[in-house]
């Protein structure tokens, strides 16, 4: 594949390159911001996350351009945005731990991702005690979910015994709940 004067071949690189990064302005910003809060609940530390992702990929192309003035309008949409509650960390809080909960969740796998998405540990634990958190029902619906424990067929379940153990507390499930877990239908039967 020869290039416009077809002396020289193009690289790969040349051939398949990204088009430029629109310019940021507050304004520009303020449309991203907007643009994923209507795809996605979200945290005020994640939405930062976002907006600074987008301003560091412009300034790469742009080294000239001052990234730090923009991040100070990054602050000021966020700022807006918790003003005008588009953005509220306990809502997502909240919303997250149903959405957990609802999945089989233990505490620690819901602290651990909350708390990457910027959430304060003593907010995550106030909206996790608000909530009706029992671990072993939790690791009951997630055995049931992963059809391991008491809801493998009975003649595979001491086969698998390790296993499960393993996957249970790799979820995150304490040793004692694991325990009981793995011993709750073999009591019953």
């Amino acid at each position: 594949m020869f290039g416009v004067n077809d002396e020289e071949p193009l690289s790969l690189n040349q051939s398949s390159r990204r088009k430029p990064q629109k310019k940021i302005t507050p304004q520009r910003l303020k449309n991203i911001g907007l643009y994923y809060l209507k795809r996605f609940e979200t945290s005020v530390e994640n939405l930062r996350a976002v907006l600074r992702r987008r301003i560091d990929a412009y300034a790469r192309e742009n080294p000239e351009w001052n990234r730090y003035e923009a991040y100070q309008w990054a602050e000021d949409v966020l700022a807006e945005f918790e003003r005008l509650h588009y953005l509220d960390d306990n809502r997502y809080a909240e919303l997250k731990v149903r959405n957990y909960l609802n999945a089989g969740k233990p505490a620690r796998y819901i602290q651990n991702k909350l708390r990457a998405k910027g959430i304060d540990v003593a907010q995550i634990e106030s909206v996790l005690s608000e909530e009706e958190y029992d671990p072993l029902k939790m690791a009951l619906k997630f055995a049931e979910r992963k059809k391991i424990g008491p809801y493998r067929s009975a003649e595979n379940r001491c086969e698998f015994r390790q296993k499960d153990m393993g996957t249970l507390v790799r979820a995150g499930f304490d040793y004692d709940v694991v325990c009981e877990v793995l011993n709750y239908e073999l009591a019953e039967e």
